[in-house]
């Protein structure tokens, strides 16, 4: 086997590099955006429209901490991190170490990553609107709609700009990351001293009692999820700075993080009875008159944050779901020559039309509340059940253990998750958009399943010979020095019929070579290899390519890169054949064939595979062509349609009669008398 890159970072690499204040400032950049500005909305939409009291801030505060500490700190800093795909996280990564165990772990897999691409249109609207509705109490007459246009202003341009890589302004993502939590977590102290007793919040008591005591009390879960809604893309980033920048700088942000939320309780303890209006959102009110200004501007500049890494996640998310066949292939770029910094124009469009949709129907924050959550509880209940297979099936933990573990987190995430359901009728539109993510997933995933399992192939014993006469065969116009077909099979002795078809039958085409190329995934995120398998010395070979989930397959650069493996060992000889190329030491022509599939009216299916393919050919009109796809848009490219035939019709019972048994047929003009008689 070959290796077609080396110094790649591996999973011990990443998680074996030290501990820096390099490595920590990058990782409050790019990991803890969304979780870091939770404090904007949070404790706000705990108190809601409710008179303050004593239980709801205290029982408020007091769940917020035990929410962070059971589902952040413990699931996912503690346990979910470990559950690495060579140093990569997120879901996908988490399914494919695990969907061994079972076919029906994709279903959590595609729920988890549409309802975290649905959740995604939400987070930049409600972050940046907490931040600008800030300004408000310096304009107390700013009207609904300058906000509103401001926050679609920043929403566009960010979009905007993530054509041009985000390399330049990452830089300072974490040092503006470290201003923000030392900034809220400084505000936070300074009211704790003002009111000490708010410590008794830590408390759990305070947050049974909520739950229990307080009037419908248990429904403020759904306020109180929202403070780890930015766990889930915490761990989809692992690759980015390794379990251990993680782990260290979640220490400090936890800790600003609970000083802030104690120190708004804190100052709303001081207004005991009263109903906070909408305006009043303790976050900016801890703040002194002259640090009003500033504050809004690093929160503006930290929301920004936060929905950039959103961003960048979900651009990872539809990567790695174009690798593993859930979703039709798009065009990837990469506008910068850092490694992980992708951008996918189709999603990063979609994203921001929804955006805009969710900012325009839901116009505040507030608003946003009420319909923010219910997706990312889904999200985290797939993650928990795939967390579960992975500590049973990679790491071998007892039945008792693992089963313990999963009923607290179950109990905690199912707990959420119904706080969540009077969410529903506020996310409508937001349901429609996620379940056909999920649908298109699923129906990507299945209708490849179901040509696959058709896939008409053939062997090769009988044909190679046929190959390599017509490769000689002079009597055949050339039709390329070197012919390149990608091809499904995995196995040397087998190759589909169609491409035998296209070579011999459609069309001969005579070459000096026939190339082969097949591309499998590795359950590593960067790997790339390859074998070569000779199947005529001089005349055909395959390549077979071992390619990463999250690696482009850009075949063009990746073939030519083994041509020059191959030539430089002396196996080939790429010069021109043409005696006047040959002459000059010209190297050879190549020729793609892709062939594009259609579904053959010829097809006798049941329902469900009729309807499941239907939705795969019609879901597969957002993707790209072949050659687009796998980076041959710039080479000499043919293609050709094949009908795609997966279950033929029965044999037609056709019978030939002797020509004496035809009856005679009825003369056109008798038929046309006899037509109008009838009508008259």
């Amino acid at each position: 086997m070959s290796t077609l890159t080396a110094a790649l970072p591996t999973e011990t690499s990443i998680h074996k590099r030290s501990i820096t204040v390099a490595g920590l400032l990058v990782t409050l950049g790019i990991i803890f955006g969304d979780i870091g500005t939770s404090p904007l909305y949070v404790f706000k939409s705990i108190l809601g429209d409710r008179p303050v009291s004593e239980l709801l801030v205290y029982g408020g505060v007091s769940a917020v901490f035990w929410t962070l500490t059971l589902q952040t700190s413990i699931k996912y800093i503690l346990l979910t991190l470990e559950a690495d795909n060579h140093g990569e996280g997120g879901i996908f990564s988490l399914y494919s170490l695990v969907k061994h165990r079972g076919r029906w772990l994709l279903w959590p897999a595609i729920i988890g990553a549409g309802t975290l691409l649905a959740d995604g249109i939400i987070t930049p609207p409600i972050s940046v609107s907490s931040a600008i509705e800030g300004l408000r109490l310096l304009d107390p007459t700013l009207t609904e709609t300058t906000i509103i246009t401001i926050v679609l202003v920043i929403i566009t341009l960010l979009f905007a700009f993530q054509q041009f890589g985000t390399k330049v302004v990452g830089a300072s993502f974490g040092p503006i990351m470290l201003v923000w939590f030392s900034t809220i977590g400084s505000l936070g102290l300074i009211q704790i001293f003002h009111h000490p007793a708010i410590l008794q919040a830590l408390n759990p008591r305070y947050a049974i009692e909520l739950l229990t005591v307080y009037p419908k009390g248990f429904w403020l879960l759904g306020a109180v999820f929202l403070c780890t809604t930015g766990a889930e893309a915490l761990y989809s980033d692992l690759g980015h700075c390794g379990r251990k920048n993680i782990r260290t700088a979640w220490l400090f942000v936890k800790t600003a993080l609970v000083l802030n939320y104690l120190g708004q309780a804190a100052w709303t303890m001081d207004h005991m009875g009263q109903v906070l209006s909408s305006d009043q959102n303790p976050f900016f009110l801890i703040a002194p008159t002259w640090g009003l200004i500033p504050l809004i501007i690093i929160a503006t500049m930290a929301t920004i944050i936060a929905s950039q890494a959103l961003i960048s996640g979900s651009y990872t998310l539809i990567s790695e779901a174009v690798s593993l066949n859930f979703w039709p292939k798009v065009r990837i770029l990469f506008p910068t020559d850092q490694r992980g910094q992708i951008y996918v124009p189709s999603i990063n469009w979609l994203l921001w039309f929804g955006c805009v949709c969710v900012q325009l129907w839901f116009q505040t924050s507030s608003n946003m509340e009420a319909a923010y959550g219910f997706s990312i509880t889904v999200a985290m209940l797939m993650t928990s059940i795939l967390l579960s297979q992975y500590l049973r099936g990679v790491k071998h933990w007892a039945i008792p253990v693992v089963g313990l573990i999963m009923l607290v987190f179950l109990t905690v995430e199912l707990s959420f998750l119904i706080a969540n359901i009077t969410k529903l009728l506020n996310r409508l539109g937001i349901l429609v958009f996620e379940w056909g993510l999920i649908l298109g997933m699923w129906m990507g995933y299945k209708g490849r399943q179901i040509k696959n399992r058709y896939l008409d192939m053939t062997d090769w014993a009988d044909n190679l010979p046929i190959l390599q006469e017509l490769s000689q065969d002079q009597t055949v116009s050339k039709y390329a020095s070197n012919l390149v077909y990608l091809t499904r099979s995995k196995n040397a002795r087998q190759i589909e019929a169609r491409i035998l078809y296209s070579i011999l039958r459609k069309k001969p085409k005579r070459a000096d070579r026939y190339w082969f190329l097949n591309i499998s995934l590795l359950n590593e995120p960067f790997g790339m290899r390859y074998t070569l398998e000779t199947l005529v010395p001089d005349v055909a070979y395959k390549i077979n390519f071992q390619l990463g989930f999250r690696i482009q397959p850009r075949i063009n650069l990746l073939f030519r890169r083994v041509l020059e493996d191959m030539a430089g060992k002396g196996e080939i000889d790429i010069t021109s054949r043409y005696a006047t190329l040959q002459k000059h030491h010209m190297p050879g022509d190549f020729r793609f064939v892709v062939l594009d599939k259609v579904l053959s009216f010829d097809n006798q299916l049941s329902l469900k595979e009729r309807i499941i393919l239907q939705g795969y050919f019609l879901f597969n009109k957002l993707a790209i062509s072949d050659q687009q796809a796998f980076g041959l848009d710039t080479s000499d490219v043919a293609v050709e349609l094949v009908p795609l035939t997966i279950q033929p019709h029965r044999p037609l019972e056709l019978q030939r009669i002797a020509p004496e048994n035809v009856s005679d047929p009825v003369p056109a003009a008798a038929l046309a008398a006899e037509e109008l008689a009838l009508k008259i």
